[in-house]
């Protein structure tokens, strides 16, 4: 009989290839016809598809290996993609997106390292969750905050409380998984304790 976990067509992985495909038409919309109502629409969608494929993938009892490598490729993608965006349009200091996209590459360094000595990826921590959703919420709103309209000016002190919060959690959860990282180096695969 099949392992449930190598399911690959379930809902909560169904979200999450849309999500996957809504990056491109992301970066269509902002850096092509600046089109920032519907670029505001698809974030909109990315976040609140984030929630519900995790929520989904319980509820259902849908959980899979695939879900667990998409979800969190998708949130990275959207994260680089948007930052990248957001740098080129001026919504975002290029400071910024190189801490936020320097604590991928350091993170992506240890798991490579991991993987050749036999360990599988991180697991998901909740400080983690919590900074990808701080973000993945900050950037609908500095997207709404450009501008000099009435909305804008309401979700700015949002887009940058958001975008504050998310950011430091998003590096305080990379220094646990470069302290779990250390610890692992000082144990053998299938030997830990």
């Amino acid at each position: 009989m099949r392992d449930p976990a190598d399911r690959l067509l379930t809902i909560p992985n169904l979200l999450s290839v849309l999500r996957l495909a809504g990056v491109p038409l992301f970066l269509y919309l902002l850096l092509g016809p600046r089109a920032d109502g519907w670029a505001l629409l698809v974030l909109v969608f990315a976040g609140l598809s984030d929630w519900l494929d995790g929520k989904l993938a319980r509820w259902l009892d849908q959980t899979s290996k695939l879900g667990a490598l998409l979800d969190p490729a998708a949130d990275r993608l959207y994260v680089f993609c948007t930052l990248l965006a957001f740098v080129v349009r001026d919504i975002v200091p290029l400071w910024i997106a190189l801490v936020l996209v320097g604590r991928e590459v350091v993170v992506g360094i240890c798991l490579l390292v991991l993987r050749q000595r036999g360990w599988g990826p991180f697991e998901v921590t909740y400080l983690g969750k919590a900074a990808t959703f701080n973000l993945l919420y900050a950037f609908p709103l500095l997207l709404l905050a450009q501008g000099d309209s009435g909305w804008a000016q309401v979700a700015q002190p949002f887009a940058y409380a958001f975008t504050a919060w998310g950011g430091a959690l998003y590096l305080w959860s990379a220094l646990l998984y470069v302290y779990q990282f250390f610890l692992a180096l000082r144990v053998t695969p299938g030997k830990a304790a």
